[in-house]
């Protein structure tokens, strides 16, 4: 299954409130992990003219695509939200898996997973979450850290973004309240109170504006004058690191760092914007937004279009490099750029940021600082939290108390603070160029595999595969451990007999579970699990309905609902299907599509049996099945575990 399906407001709401209450975390990251704003420190900035309470932010990417993404972001600090971007051609097929975070950085998909209509309810939704956070004080700040942006994300050529599709879709960004209003219907009667909060009528008033590598220069124009003209809105143009040239970005990849299997190829740099283009384009756009009133800057940078090296991505000609090295040729870039035309110009940055280089790039005046590969990695949103920790540790050590001080001081106290950017990007840049952590001898070193294959229980219990899930699709459960007992019922014909079958040995209580409805398949769990497998194939599937149970039939998996007030867990897996139903007397009902059983739910033991007519003579049904699907039930259920699984159960009984 690789197509997402979000969750219900409602549904978000009950498990984001719940866990909160009862685990002290919120979709699964814990409260321990959140940004906390340090006394006597201003991590703010203006960014297109409004405050954000911090310059950290997702890039656009696998992190800013489902409202509950975005909402751990804001838990981890980042308050300029760059939204994934979304295109008029919303039904992309996307090779799997198509992020490979292993050592550099590399990923095959570029846009939006989601359906227009369905990424604006996700945006509108990820507010809403957040402004109901904020109102239960949950960072316990006092609102010292609530002002937060969202930026949009469009391409990717003029034809596509002209279109009345993308048109609606920017101006229902703009204009939000209708969306606002709808979902405030999905508020279940139990969050009442949160109906009539005041919710902002404005998702986001600005773009930054993404194109495919080869976009013409003219184009990339012609986009940004539509954008700030008849669209009313601030633009952000981000730009391609080719435009350093392939010459210089060969030779830092290569001769500076040492990633000599890293190949570029001319026909890419030669289909690019040029960079005297780009600065003749950048003039031209100041002037227009000046005229209309409107904010303009750029973003260094996309990613970097290499060949194909390896076997990950098994038919793809070339994928998208992020990480440490691009980290370095945006760096030299955003040099150059500056170098050009001074530091007047609002810059923002995303190329392999991390807590050991966030307070840099803030020294130079970006803004914002954005991150996706870093939060690839083993800690997830968990890790954004330390950038800014880092930030005010270091402008302590400056005795800087906001942003613009830092800046200033970093540059030995230069008052013109385009000068103090120009100044700290020199530095910064011969810093980055010169530091051996970015180089490919520390970068070789992959996620440890121990040569055992994961099973549907009882793997190593590192758990490792939940916070590199951009989407929280992987989740733990608890289940009771021990060794279970288990007949077989097999069908002569006329009657069902009770033959013996085997034990199932439960060895642990923590265990790992998949929520299908949000994962993607993007393989980065399989990359970091020190398990064969993949947590996604091999663990237990939850599907959070009937309708996406039944529309992958082709898939195994589990599904639990509410059927006529009891719990009900159908099963899907070597081509039959299992049903099985508690009832209130002790009873289980459990079935396959030619036999049905009764069982004492304490002990598990056989009350009654049946055949249906059709049934094939020597057909086996295990029950096995029936305590795995008994113990999987079980565990869903069991508060003080929340799970979307169990959420949805709730919602369906509410």
């Amino acid at each position: 299954m690789v197509e997402l399906h979000p969750a219900s407001f409602g549904a978000l709401l009950r498990s984001a409130l719940t866990e909160y209450e009862e685990d002290q975390s919120i979709f699964s990251l814990p409260k321990e992990k959140w940004y906390k704003a340090t006394k006597g420190i201003d991590h703010s900035v203006i960014f297109n003219g409004k405050k954000a309470s911090t310059p950290l932010g997702p890039a656009a990417g696998p992190h800013t695509q489902m409202a509950q993404n975005i909402v751990l972001s804001w838990l981890g600090g980042g308050r300029i939200m760059e939204l994934k971007t979304v295109q008029i051609n919303d039904r992309l097929s996307i090779p799997r898996p198509c992020i490979d975070a292993t050592t550099v950085g590399y990923n095959v998909e570029w846009s939006q997973e989601l359906r227009l209509e369905q990424s604006l309810k996700e945006y509108v939704s990820a507010v809403m979450l957040i402004e109901i956070l904020k109102n239960e004080d949950v960072l316990g700040d006092d609102g010292a850290s609530a002002d937060t942006l969202f930026d949009m994300s469009v391409g990717y050529d003029l034809k596509g973004i002209r279109s009345v599709e993308i048109r609606d879709w920017i101006n229902s960004m703009k204009d939000s309240k209708k969306h606002v209003d709808e979902i405030r219907n999905e508020i279940p009667n139990a969050f009442a109170k949160y109906k009539d909060l005041d919710y902002p009528d404005e998702v986001s008033s600005s773009v930054t504006l993404s194109t495919f590598h080869g976009c013409p220069a003219d184009e990339i124009e012609s986009i940004s004058l539509f954008l700030m003209t008849e669209m009313a809105i601030d633009v952000v143009v981000k730009m391609n690191p080719t435009l350093l040239g392939k010459e210089r970005v060969d030779e830092l990849l290569h001769e500076v760092m040492g990633y000599n299997e890293i190949k570029t190829e001319q026909k890419f740099f030669d289909s690019d914007m040029q960079f005297e283009q780009a600065i003749d384009m950048v003039g031209r756009l100041e002037n227009t937004a000046k005229t209309e009133g409107r904010n303009f800057g750029v973003k260094f940078s996309n990613t970097l279009i290499v060949l194909n090296h390896g076997s990950y991505f098994e038919d793809e000609e070339v994928m998208y490099m992020s990480g440490k090295p691009l980290h370095v040729i945006t760096m030299n870039l955003v040099e150059r750029f500056r170098e050009t035309i001074g530091g007047a110009l609002p810059i923002s940055f995303s190329a392999g940021i991390d807590q050991h280089n966030f307070s840099d790039a803030v020294s130079m005046g970006l803004v914002p600082v954005t991150v996706c590969t870093d939060l690839l990695l083993p800690g997830g949103y968990g890790r954004m939290s330390k950038y800014l920790k880092n930030l005010s540790e270091d402008m302590n050590e400056k005795d800087s108390k906001n942003i613009e001080e830092f800046i200033s001081i970093s540059a030995d106290n230069l008052a013109n603070r385009e000068d103090a950017v120009i100044v700290n990007t020199e530095s910064v840049v011969e810093k980055v160029t010169a530091d051996i952590r970015y180089r490919s001898e520390k970068n070789r070193l992959e996620p440890k595999k121990i040569g055992s294959k994961l099973h549907l229980f009882d793997c190593i219990n590192c758990d490792k595969c939940i916070p590199v899930c951009p989407n929280v699709s992987n989740f733990y459960i608890e289940v009771n451990p021990g060794e279970i007992a288990y007949s077989l019922l097999r069908s002569d014909g006329s009657k069902v007999e009770e033959i013996p079958g085997g034990t199932l040995v439960i060895e642990k209580r923590h265990q790992i579970a998949n929520y299908a409805d949000f994962c993607n398949e993007c393989g980065n769990c399989d990359v970091f699990c020190p398990e064969d497998g993949g947590p996604f194939i091999e663990k237990p599937r939850f599907f959070s309905s009937l309708e996406t149970f039944e529309l992958y039939s082709d898939e195994d998996g589990y599904v639990v609902y509410g059927e006529d007030g009891k719990s009900v867990i159908l099963a899907r897996g070597s081509s039959m299907e299992f049903k099985l139903i508690v009832l209130e007397n002790g009873v289980a009902e459990f079935s396959d599509a030619y036999i049905s059983v009764e069982l004492n739910v304490e002990d598990g033991t056989v009350i009654a049996s049946e055949a249906k007519n059709d049934c094939p003579e020597g057909h086996e049904l295990s029950l096995k099945t029936y305590h795995v699907m008994k113990l999987l039930l079980d565990s869903v259920k069991k508060s003080g575990r929340t799970n979307f699984v169990r959420t949805v159960l709730e919602e369906s009984f509410a």
